[in-house]
């Protein structure tokens, strides 16, 4: 199927991704937040830049794009114009994910995920479903974690 926008107009739809303040990871502050847990943002001091990283706990919480980082979910199907370029393109995220979090473990700190497709959509988690999560990794001596994933209806 051909794309219905212009190559500068979807150029310019996709520059204005953020990567950092997203709508899901704004969830995730929120929720930590009122738990009262404290954190700092984007540490660029510690393998990867985790989202959010908790000192005290010496956890970080990595908030995942299921499109951009190849969940495998529904969320994370390729595109359909230029799919070579694509599959380059979020293979190579997905493995700078693996080498951010094998090098954040290594460092000594333990890693959650939280996936987009948690935080959105029919099928989400309640905030307090992923605050229970959340502090449950925090509170415990696990080295990874993630939110699990929430089925779709069939």
């Amino acid at each position: 199927m051909a794309d219905r926008l212009t190559p500068e107009q979807r150029s310019r739809n996709m520059s204005r991704i953020r990567g950092k303040d997203t709508k899901p990871e704004m969830l995730v502050r929120r929720c930590l937040h009122s738990m009262g847990f404290r954190f700092r943002l984007h540490r660029k001091d510690i393998p990867g830049c985790p989202d959010i990283v908790l000192p005290r706990h010496r956890a970080v919480v990595f908030v995942h794009g299921c499109f951009w980082h190849l969940h495998g979910c529904p969320n994370s199907r390729m595109p359909a114009t230029r799919p070579e370029f694509w599959e380059v393109k979020l293979k190579r995220n997905a493995e700078r994910d693996k080498d951010a979090q094998a090098g954040l473990k290594n460092a000594g700190w333990r890693v959650f995920v939280v996936w987009e497709c948690a935080l959105t959509g029919r099928e989400r988690l309640s905030q307090e479903d992923l605050g229970k999560h959340l502090k449950g990794f925090l509170e415990s001596s696990q080295t990874e974690g993630q939110v699990p994933h929430v089925p779709l209806p069939a």
